[in-house]
């Protein structure tokens, strides 16, 4: 794809996202129809997303998790494997599949030589927290283990990143390794795609109100509820809940991705500037007007935000070198 200059990029952000809002407001809102409904839609094509498309290379492994079977979705690259990227995808905690972004793995897996791991969790409200959390916390050990090791077959570097829910939980299970498990310096990178960090609610998802770009403030709250439907405001701030409030010490090298018109803006730009004050490398990517999910939509600015995040995988774990 040629590259498009900066003007012409917010041209074509704005112009989607006038379509996106025309299109949601023809369709019921994701916290006014049961979740087994958002997400029957979403695996068929009828929701904003593009319908998934499975990559016949990719295999699924089954691991004993602590809900019983967990099975995780392992696309690897043509050439010889150069390490492992842990993924955990989105959905409020209550959608998406580890399937579901096939494509964007792939792509992941060509440009940095990364093997992709994607872990199915456990989904909310059937399983609330801290269920996805637990589930992710195991796939990370076993990815971590012998069994992982041997059968991914990919080298020792290692990286972990998602996107909305699961840059939440990507971060909280970086944080689990370490004070669990007293594991530090396993993975060398994070990509934390606009996350919740905060479930008590920051002002940008306050403030936002009931336009429903993707996200509104009704559909936000609806997410956390599911998920924790016996957690106050109060115990929304626990720190295994809402990584904001951790301490950061010894966290990877990060990448953080918004757009302007995500409510989730301020989860952001909070977390960044902690966990760069923890004395950590971060780079934050802040793309005008892109809206929450962007990176999985046709958009010329998704395609720009996995370059650079890539590219910051390449450069931060010396890819290109080996």
């Amino acid at each position: 794809m040629p590259a498009l200059d900066s003007v012409t990029l917010l041209a074509e952000t704005r112009a989607f996202n006038a379509e996106l809002e025309r299109r949601l407001a023809t369709i019921p809102p994701v916290n006014t129809v049961p979740p087994e409904e958002s997400r029957r839609a979403r695996r068929e094509g009828r929701s904003i997303f593009p319908a998934p498309v499975y990559v016949p290379e990719a295999r699924t492994v089954d691991i004993d998790g602590p809900g019983g079977r967990l099975s995780l979705r392992i696309i690897a690259p043509e050439a010889e494997s150069t390490g492992t990227f842990l993924h955990l995808h989105g959905g409020g905690w209550t959608l998406g599949d580890s399937d579901a972004q096939d494509l964007r793995l792939q792509r992941l897996a060509r440009d940095t030589g990364l093997t992709a791991v994607s872990v199915n969790y456990r989904l909310a409200p059937e399983d609330p927290y801290p269920a996805g959390p637990d589930d992710c916390e195991a796939a990370a050990l076993w990815l971590l283990g012998e069994e992982g090791v041997s059968e991914v077959g990919a080298p020792g570097l290692r990286a972990i990143g998602g996107d909305s829910a699961g840059g939440h939980l990507a971060a909280a299970t970086l944080l689990r390794l370490r004070d669990r498990h007293g594991i530090t310096g396993a993975f060398g990178a994070a990509v934390l795609q606009y996350g919740c960090f905060d479930l008590s609610m920051t002002p940008s998802q306050r403030l936002w109100g009931d336009r429903n770009l993707v996200l509104s403030g009704p559909i936000i709250a609806w997410f956390a509820d599911q998920f924790l439907p016996e957690h106050d405001r109060e115990r929304r701030r626990d720190p295994d809940i809402s990584p904001l409030f951790a301490e950061l010490s010894d966290m990877p090298p990060a990448i953080f991705t918004i757009g302007t018109q995500d409510p989730l803006l301020d989860d952001t730009l909070f977390m960044e500037a902690r966990w760069r004050q923890a004395g950590h490398p971060t780079e934050l990517r802040i793309w005008p007007e892109a809206p929450h999910g962007f990176v999985s939509m046709p958009m010329s600015v998704a395609d720009v935000a996995l370059a650079a995040e890539h590219d910051f995988l390449r450069r931060t774990l010396a890819l290109d070198r080996r």
